[in-house]
């Protein structure tokens, strides 16, 4: 593998950016020229001794923006852990450098503007959960890597990276033509969790993996279903490994968005009615999703958890369809009313699902490598699962079906004997549970805005009155960042993953949209608050109930035209989101 670097130095110049790797025995320095942009590998003598040094972690990239061309840097890190003996860091803290060294040359709305969008790159780098190695490739499972060539394992992390994963993917395209003068990193989101474990006396790593695809990613109501590609929303790769006294085993599943084209825009109701296209061929993208599922994982197995009545049901039964349609017998559909069979806390009832697909994960397997690094088995299918927003149902689905497949791995590697039970192991057992929930935690901040739900359970074993309560109120957080934040959120992701670029040639930017007449209606309700009420009882009522009635047919209104008053999108073309 191409060389790889841990610290570094920044040197800034008014002409140029230096960055020095400072590994023992390095003498690489990358060359940025603040004008025309050019990159060039070079060494120290070429550093000016006036230039301003300070220490950073990592290159994220580049970003053109209305100003013109920023450096992202990585200023802050903090070790999570060892895999399989490589370490493995959280960015904690980050900066984004101009190439300019003023922006005078900007008018006032596009000093505005130039704000505006430092402010969702700055958004997006706060999200908690950007990971790296420097030595070694987190966006690809083990079994991945174990079946590579050797001249995959000389590229640079770089090129060989899954792009799926790389979150700084479009950050780093200025890198792409000339890899071998990289000092940057990949980033894989959104959730690394490492733990050290001990059963038996018998000490081993336990490590959880989700790698969050940057393709067709977004917030939860204005990112649904797939693209014209197959990419679905909210796509997440969760690899669950274990490593002891040299031997390691993986257990992967996938969850993803119901794979045809629907909506469910955001309306100021608390749940929007899902919309199924009715203008597009669903089975040609439907078909290239499960394609390339098939190719990257072996057979299917989708285990769709949503609701079987209500607003819900149209989308299982044309996902039922779809499958029939598609007559591959690769892919096998598993419909299982979450809240139908777990209501009134029958939570015991989630056996029932693990029951029926019981044969299929032992026929699918797991993988495995022993002390001497030979295969000894490899997982030859994928469970795929799916709710509505693919967080808090699949993610306790998902919890179970690796408890399963963990229960198989330790005794293979001589952790457990024979008869034991991980559900006995009470501190293993604290460590498994919460190191789910929280993985249900980092999935759900990122699409939803909030932490999951029915983390009780995932957490415990069991549904509580407490957990109840904490659902409630992460369900009120989550309607009121998903109607009047996630706008923003949708457009901090889209700037930073490239699917909008800005020009610096265009003057105008989409920021700037004029209201229309429908906010003209909040003008009786401002108007209620600052007029006096009359001096009689006669007056008192007939302003109670001039403004009562104003106020109902002020809020009629907007309801009626509830997606007008929402934080929508401004960056993408609204059929992108639809």
């Amino acid at each position: 593998m191409a060389t790889a670097y841990e610290k570094f130095n920044l040197h800034t110049t008014p002409e140029k950016f230096y960055i020095e790797a400072c590994d023992d025995g390095s003498n690489d320095v990358l060359s940025i020229d603040r004008v025309s942009t050019e990159m060039i590998l070079t060494g120290m003598k070429d550093i000016p001794p006036h230039a301003v040094t300070r220490p950073i972690c990592g290159i994220m990239g580049t970003i053109r923006l209305v100003a013109g061309t920023y450096l992202i840097v990585i200023t802050k890190k903090k070790k999570v852990g060892d895999l399989l003996g490589h370490a493995v860091w959280k960015a904690m803290d980050f900066d984004v450098i101009s190439y300019k060294k003023t922006v005078l040359h900007l008018t006032d709305n596009q000093m505005q503007d130039n704000k505006a969008f430092l402010s969702m790159i700055n958004s997006v780098l706060l999200t908690d959960g950007f990971y790296f190695a420097t030595d070694y490739d987190l966006t690809h499972t083990l079994q991945r890597l174990a079946n590579t060539s050797p001249e995959f394992q000389e590229m640079s992390l770089l090129e060989r990276a899954d792009q799926r994963f790389v979150w700084n993917g479009h950050l780093l395209r200025e890198f792409m033509p000339q890899p071998e003068t990289v000092l940057s990193l990949t980033m894989c989101c959104p959730v690394i969790i490492m733990k050290s474990c001990c059963i038996n006396g018998k000490i081993f790593d336990w490590n959880i993996i989700s790698r969050r695809s940057c393709f067709r990613a977004g917030v939860r109501y204005y990112v649904r279903g797939i693209d014209s590609e197959g990419h679905a929303a909210n796509f997440v790769e969760t690899e669950q490994i274990v490593q002891y006294s040299g031997g390691k085993a993986s257990f992967v599943q996938t969850r993803g968005s119901i794979p045809f084209y629907w909506s469910q825009r955001p309306n100021l109701k608390y749940k929007p009615k899902p919309q199924i296209s009715k203008t597009i061929d669903h089975l040609d993208g439907f078909q290239r999703h499960f394609d390339s599922q098939i190719i990257i994982y072996g057979k299917q197995v989708i285990l769709n958890l949503i609701d079987q009545k209500g607003s819900e049901k149209q989308l299982e039964q044309a996902f039922d369809k779809m499958v029939s349609s598609l007559g591959n017998r690769m892919v096998k559909y598993i419909a299982f009313d979450f809240h139908k069979e777990c209501s009134r806390m029958r939570w015991h009832r989630l056996q029932i699902l693990v029951d029926m697909v019981t044969e299929m994960q032992d026929e699918y397997g797991y993988f495995l490598v022993d002390v001497d690094g030979n295969v000894l088995v490899q997982q030859e299918g994928m469970f795929r699962s799916n709710c509505m927003d693919c967080l808090d149902r699949t993610n306790v689905i998902q919890s179970l079906l690796a408890r399963r497949s963990l229960q198989s791995q330790l005794e293979r590697l001589g952790v457990l004997h024979m008869g034991q039970r991980i559900e006995d192991q009470a501190d293993f057992e604290k460590i498994y549970k919460n190191a789910w929930a929280d993985n249900a935690n980092a999935c759900a901040k990122q699409y939803a805005g909030t932490g999951a739900l029915k983390t009780d359970f995932t957490r415990t074993g069991k549904r509580t009155q407490w957990g109840l309560v904490m659902d409630g109120w992460n369900s009120m957080i989550r309607y009121y960042k998903n109607n009047f934040s996630d706008g923003f959120r949708q457009d901090s992701i889209d700037l930073f993953l490239g699917n909008y670029s800005i020009d610096e040639a265009d003057m105008t930017t989409p920021l700037h949209e004029t209201k229309d007449w429908k906010f003209l209606t909040l003008l009786p309700v401002v108007t209620l608050c600052v007029s006096p009420s009359g001096d009689t009882w006669t007056e008192t009522l007939a302003y109670v109930l001039f403004w009562g009635t104003a106020s109902f047919v002020t809020a009629g209104v907007i309801l009626f035209n509830g997606r007008e008053f929402v934080d929508a999108p401004k960056l993408v073309q609204k059929e992108k989101m639809d």
